[in-house]
């Protein structure tokens, strides 16, 4: 098939492959490998020039616990995530499932079992859709590198990775979402193989969601560490580590906050696009303390004001609503939702907003708001002194109005006659 062809069929399934994901708005990303028993960050192989001799070693006293994906899952549905994505092999090349193209994998050496598996069905017993992350790079295999050179050397590394996919895709039953990453050394979907390798996979599962990191656009983007909405009707997905370092590095003091969680899903969520967190579970697959505590204020905050963040919202930007400096919008129909994450006190005034409220309310518990509303501004009257969400220092307001809400207000100022 070839590429043209390729991507036109999965334009033509796209909007009802993506619903559920669109929907979702919040995942869990794992990154769990060998790395994690060094704590220097998944990149350490190739920072610290640690010869693959002797970072096999680490293969052979991996001995995580028994099924800490459960506790993965626990804690993501805890904290209102939908959907989970861990790394089947990442860029060391240790693979973590029972695969017959090396015996560098995680029966085979030092866990003694199929750790992918294990994901797998943990997933499936708490309702999380299950995602699989595959780093196309890889430091470990002999062609891994020099694919990019020697024409026998490519063949023999896409057989390899095309075998990989394939039994990714293969061997758990259904699988929600491909992620791949990193497509070093070779430059183009051509290369790589792209179209024949996710033609595939797509073949195997129907319902299959592809990001875009194989040379090829597929169904989704993927920014990286900022959360930015892509073109409007091009489907994106932040990826955003919690402390600076995907794999596990407990040396790091740079732990987001509960709040800044949260204002990167209302980002997310106004661009009409995804968050897909990361946690680096230690070597055992304990999940950080930090991000336990961080997941469960989360958790707790959206149970209040989930309604604000999932399903089908309309996009929110800032060529629809402009900025405010007290807080910012999502919006779904004619209800805006207004995340205050700087509290005013007794009286929050909106400018500019271009619709008719019908009523206002906190929207956790639905206590209704005294307002004025001219054409110019909205005066919400009577509020408490201080922020009333205890979780994060953010109120989420509901205003429920006669229109599809709008917000202009520009640089100039309101002239009185």
């Amino acid at each position: 098939m070839d590429q043209e062809t390729y991507l036109k069929q999965t334009a033509e399934t796209r909007p009802e492959r993506l619903r559920w994901w669109q929907e979702a708005r919040f995942g869990m990303f794992i990154h769990w490998g060998l790395y994690a028993q060094l704590g220097r960050h998944e990149w350490v192989m190739n920072r610290e020039r640690i010869p693959v001799e002797a970072y096999e070693k680490l293969a052979d006293t991996w001995h995580p616990k028994a099924r800490p994906a459960r506790e993965w899952a626990t804690l993501a549905k805890q904290a209102g995530m939908k959907y989970m994505v861990m790394t089947t092999k990442h860029h060391e090349g240790f693979c973590l499932w029972n695969t017959q193209q090396t015996d560098y994998n995680a029966v085979q050496r030092g866990p003694g079992r199929d750790l992918v598996q294990e994901f797998v069905e943990a997933c499936r017993e708490f309702d999380l859709k299950i995602g699989f992350y595959y780093s196309l790079m890889d430091w470990h295999h002999p062609d891994g590198a020099r694919c990019a050179k020697d024409a026998d050397a490519r063949r023999r590394f896409l057989d390899f990775t095309q075998g990989c996919v394939r039994e990714l895709m293969s061997n758990y039953g259904k699988i929600d979402i491909l992620w791949y990453d990193v497509s070093w050394p070779l430059t183009d979907a051509e290369a790589w193989e792209s179209v024949k390798m996710s033609a595939m996979a797509r073949e195997l599962q129907p319902h299959l969601l592809i990001n875009n990191r194989a040379k090829l656009p597929e169904d989704f983007g993927t920014p990286e560490e900022h959360v930015t909405a892509e073109a409007a009707g091009r489907a994106w997905e932040a990826c955003m580590t919690f402390n600076g370092s995907w794999g596990y590095m407990p040396i790091s003091p740079d732990w987001r906050s509960a709040r800044e969680v949260l204002m990167m899903l209302r980002t997310a969520a106004a661009g009409q696009g995804n968050l897909l967190l990361n946690i680096g579970p230690a070597p055992d697959g304990s999940v950080p303390l930090e991000a336990v505590d961080r997941l469960t204020a989360v958790g707790a905050w959206i149970d209040q004001n989930g309604e604000a963040l999932y399903g089908q919202v309309d996009r929110a930007d800032r060529e629809r609503m402009d900025w405010m400096p007290t807080g910012a919008w999502t919006i779904r129909g004619n209800n805006a939702y207004y995340w205050c994450h700087r509290w005013p006190g007794r009286e929050l005034v909106i400018g500019g907003l271009r619709a008719g409220v019908k009523h206002a309310s906190f929207l956790k518990d639905g206590t209704p708001i005294a307002f004025e509303q001219t054409e110019q501004r909205l005066v919400l009257k009577n509020l408490p002194h201080f922020d009333p969400d205890p979780i994060a220092g953010v109120t989420v307001i509901k205003l429920v109005c006669d229109a599809p809400p709008e917000q202009r207000l520009g640089a100039g100022c309101v002239l009185l006659d």
